[in-house]
């Protein structure tokens, strides 16, 4: 296995037989033996979190303990892992360190004391890292670091239906399982809080927990979950167009617009502010996708692999969420999701004994509350991480909330 790991990396291999490149090299090959199975070299885990895979470990087996990690994690820690496993050069997620504290070991606002909080920060079908830059900056201010994952639209619609999209998500699964794992000189605790976008980003969070659902220890420590956007546990064909239809044309699509913008029309670059021919054409453009893709999307979401995944993930976020609070943040105005659907799943989730808070901006559109309300998102957030106590508590004043 070393020897065919290093001739990997040998130029134009595809061009000659391995025993031509042999003796080219004058090189024979190496007896198999346990001093042979050698990763090659990587670099240094301080930059690259290592994983290990969840679904081949005893739950109530120590991770660092783990047969074999010794051996698997430098190499699964890399990126060359991924390359090859996933075929892919693409980021899997990115960490962003408060204070640029790589190891954590101290929290902003309390240094030295509490908990080592990360949130995890997954993104709305067609987001860019670029797009979660002002959400890093609000929780790094607080001291809390932030672990980023983003889905593009061909990750959902590819030949494999999202099955390289669930691998994504369980390596970032089982990035997280070791971090948490992992143990600090000075003895702190380290906690999670997810925060997800749109119905794409709690979904990712419904398959992360699917993931660690046999490690309890670790739900654990999951103090918190913000869902915005998001939360609507319906599989309809609608909604799902609506978002593809918004991811695909970004700014182009109305869906992305409140009601009161697409009355008033003064968004530079929008359709609504173009002429009446042009506008005509966008709106037709987007009335034949829309109804290209809700097609597309009531044949696939029936499919009975595709339904039965999407199914399971959101059983768990209906019945087997981690007893940790939840906040909803959303609008009356969002065309994408309806804020019916969220406000019966608000409900239901309080019914069921949850620690529910929620918080409806009234006009913003879909996923740009903070944009359009930042004062009021701000204060809410803020009031939610001193409920999980995740922040010291302090006087913060709400400025005029539209709707609660």
């Amino acid at each position: 296995m070393g020897a065919s790991v290093r001739l990997l990396t040998i130029p134009n291999r595809h061009h000659l037989p391995t025993s031509l490149f042999l003796k080219k090299l004058n090189h024979k090959p190496l007896p198999l033996s346990p001093s042979s199975f050698r990763p090659p070299s990587l670099p240094s885990p301080s930059k690259i979190r290592p994983n290990i895979f969840l679904s081949h470990r005893n739950p109530s087996y120590p991770l660092s303990k783990t047969p074999f990690s010794q051996f698997l994690n430098p190499f699964i820690s890399s990126n060359r892992f991924a390359h090859i496993v996933l075929g892919t050069q693409e980021r899997l997620f990115d960490w962003h360190f408060a204070h640029d504290n790589e190891k954590g070991s101290e929290i902003g606002v309390t240094p030295k004391e509490g908990p080592i909080v990360t949130v995890v920060m997954l993104g709305w079908l067609g987001s860019e890292p670029k797009h979660l830059r002002r959400y890093i900056e609000l929780y790094n201010s607080k001291g809390i670091h932030a672990v980023t994952f983003v889905t593009s639209v061909k990750d959902v619609l590819s030949f494999d239906l999202g099955k390289k999209l669930e691998q994504r998500i369980a390596v970032l699964a089982n990035e997280l399982a070791l971090w948490l794992s992992e143990s600090d000189e000075d003895g702190r605790e380290r906690c999670l809080v997810f925060h997800t976008f749109s119905n794409t980003g709690w979904l990712a969070y419904g398959a992360i927990l699917e993931n660690l659902k046999n490690r309890q220890d670790l739900l654990e420590k999951i103090k918190g979950c913000v869902v915005d956007s998001g939360g609507d546990p319906v599989l309809s064909p609608k909604v799902w167009a609506a978002g593809f239809t918004a991811a695909m044309l970004k700014k182009r699509s109305s869906f992305v617009y409140s009601s009161k913008e697409a009355g008033e029309g003064n968004e530079v670059g929008s359709p609504l502010t173009l002429g009446k021919v042009q506008m005509k054409g966008a709106m037709l453009m987007e009335t034949l996708l829309f109804a290209a893709l809700e097609k597309l999307l009531s044949f696939l979401l029936s499919l009975p692999e595709v339904n039965g995944r999407l199914t399971k993930i959101l059983s768990v976020l209906v019945n087997n969420q981690p007893s940790c609070p939840q906040l909803y943040l959303y609008s009356t105005a969002d065309r994408v999701i309806p804020f019916q659907s969220v406000e019966t799943f608000i409900e239901e989730q309080r019914k069921s004994g949850r620690e529910v808070y929620a918080f409806n901006f009234g006009s913003s559109p879909h996923v740009d509350h903070y944009r359009t309300f930042p004062d009021n998102y701000v204060s809410v957030l803020q009031k939610f991480l001193q409920e999980c106590m995740l922040i010291p508590n302090e006087v913060h004043k709400v400025k005029s909330q539209p709707h609660q």
